[in-house]
């Protein structure tokens, strides 16, 4: 029987434990990848996605961009979905509210919630909610109809990006769909 040397052991087990810490890695970064991903989309606008503030910004701008609203729901969803009016035009700073309309056309209760971007997606670090219906799940009996609101602004810093301001309009899109456990929370990106 031979005995390996001294050296070839060490040189498998740190190999061995190289592996081991790569695969342990590898499994931690496959859990923190998609609440990391939201938070850079929460954070640059990424993707049309859009940010929250808990007030307006002191600066309103003569400059007007029109906002278009767009409303759709999950073809499951036995809902009406849509905007209460389908264009307006905001000062960049300056605060907007629009509504939409839902009713469950449904004979059940409907527990859904609300998926939202803005495109161009470049606007997305620009277009802000100060409230919004897709904050949080919301719960529909049958036949109710329910008037949502949005409260937002376009940030004046819209106008020094030489990637958007000569943009004229956004567009912020809703897309409902009908959360499978109403007792789960949704990955939904909360006020502050």
């Amino acid at each position: 029987m031979t005995t390996e040397p001294t050296d070839a052991k060490r040189k498998r087990a740190r190999t061995a434990l190289i592996a081991g810490g790569v695969a342990v890695f590898m499994v931690g970064a496959s859990f923190a990848a998609v609440p990391l991903y939201e938070l850079f989309c929460k954070v640059t606008g990424f993707a049309g996605t859009t940010q929250v503030a808990t007030k307006a910004p002191t600066r309103v701008l003569d400059r007007t961009i029109e906002v278009r609203f767009d409303a759709n729901h999950a073809p499951d969803l036995n809902v009406e979905f849509k905007p209460e009016q389908t264009t307006t035009r905001v000062r960049l700073g300056e605060t907007g509210l629009a509504f939409y309309t839902f009713k469950n056309t449904s004979d059940r209760p409907v527990t859904a919630m609300a998926s939202y971007n803005v495109t161009p997606h470049t606007t997305g670090q620009y277009f802000v909610k100060m409230q919004c219906f897709c904050f949080q799940e919301q719960t529909f009996q049958p036949g109710e109809t329910a008037e949502l609101p949005v409260v937002f602004f376009v940030a004046p810093e819209l106008a020094d990006d030489r990637d958007t301001r000569d943009l004229q309009q956004i567009t912020l899109s809703y897309t409902f769909f009908e959360a499978k456990d109403p007792k789960l929370k949704t990955a939904a990106i909360s006020p502050p």
